[in-house]
């Protein structure tokens, strides 16, 4: 069998640099994207195929696609939607402009890359879709509210696409799995804190007092994530990426992380006051 291909966004670091020397490591031709045109650039000095693929841009979403499919004369076993950014910020605070670039990454980016990435998986004969999603996926959390919005969509269009993809012969080898990561080791507080200045004015808000008590604090904490029984390393979320793309029969969903198992339980057992109050400490 000719080497298997897998083209995977956000790979500047954490999860999806992680991924893609994993993957790499067990033989997969691995196209290791990244918004920035310098890290595709250092990704490229460590031996990668590295496309620039911003997920916010239409056209570069279609160039790294372009750029895979011609080196790989049109084989493109899976795709790894990996990236994403967060907003922290009170709901009250979220501007439209802000709302629509989040969508853009988190979201928009991510359907183009299933669309172009069906019909080659149509042809072939085969496939596998992979979103990292998250908790927030699963349940709200205070100050989270466009990242939580547009991961619970990411959900929903998903869950919806797998459903649709039963109904067609040609179908029944794409597979989709969307990964649920809980807290990782990643730089995602830093890039928040980038987004947090661009879009939200906390000084003016009638929500200044909670940002002073809560969300700046934590937000501006020292970047010291070191691996925890609860806070794992991306390599646990690599682990779970694995298994849906080489197995058989992979799984629609992966719980990653015990504060995943257990929004999962909250979410499906407990009613929404109890739940409410369960997460107003998160």
């Amino acid at each position: 069998m000719s080497q298997r291909v897998i083209l995977i966004s956000g790979c500047s670091s954490g999860i999806g640099l992680d991924a893609a020397r994993t993957l790499r490591g067990r033989g997969w031709r691995v196209f290791a994207s990244c918004r920035a045109e310098a890290d595709c650039a250092e990704l490229r000095a460590q031996g990668f195929e590295s496309p620039r693929l911003d997920q916010a841009d239409e056209t570069s979403v279609n160039a790294a696609f372009d750029e895979v499919l011609a080196a790989t004369d049109g084989r493109l076993d899976a795709v790894y939607a990996n990236g994403a950014y967060m907003i922290p910020s009170a709901v009250e605070d979220i501007s439209r402009d802000a709302m629509r670039a989040i969508f853009e990454t988190n979201l928009f980016g991510v359907l183009q890359m299933a669309q172009r990435a069906l019909p080659v998986m149509r042809a072939q004969g085969h496939g596998r879709i992979v979103l990292c999603s998250s908790v927030l996926g699963l349940v709200a959390m205070r100050y989270r509210g466009p990242y939580v919005a547009t991961k619970f969509a990411m959900e929903g269009l998903f869950d919806t696409l797998r459903l649709e993809l039963h109904d067609a012969p040609w179908a029944s080898a794409i597979h989709v799995s969307i990964l649920e990561p809980g807290p990782i080791v990643t730089p995602i507080r830093a890039n928040a804190r980038l987004q947090f200045e661009r879009w939200i004015d906390w000084e003016g808000s009638a929500w200044r007092a909670q940002y002073e008590t809560f969300l700046r604090p934590r937000l501006y904490a020292a970047d010291d994530q070191k691996p925890s029984f609860t806070n794992l390393p991306a390599a646990a979320v690599t682990r779970r990426l694995i298994h849906a793309v080489e197995a058989r029969r992979p799984r629609p969903r992966y719980f990653i992380t015990p504060p995943t198992w257990l929004a999962e339980a909250a979410r499906r057992l407990l009613p929404t006051r109890l739940r409410d109050a369960l997460f107003r400490k998160s």
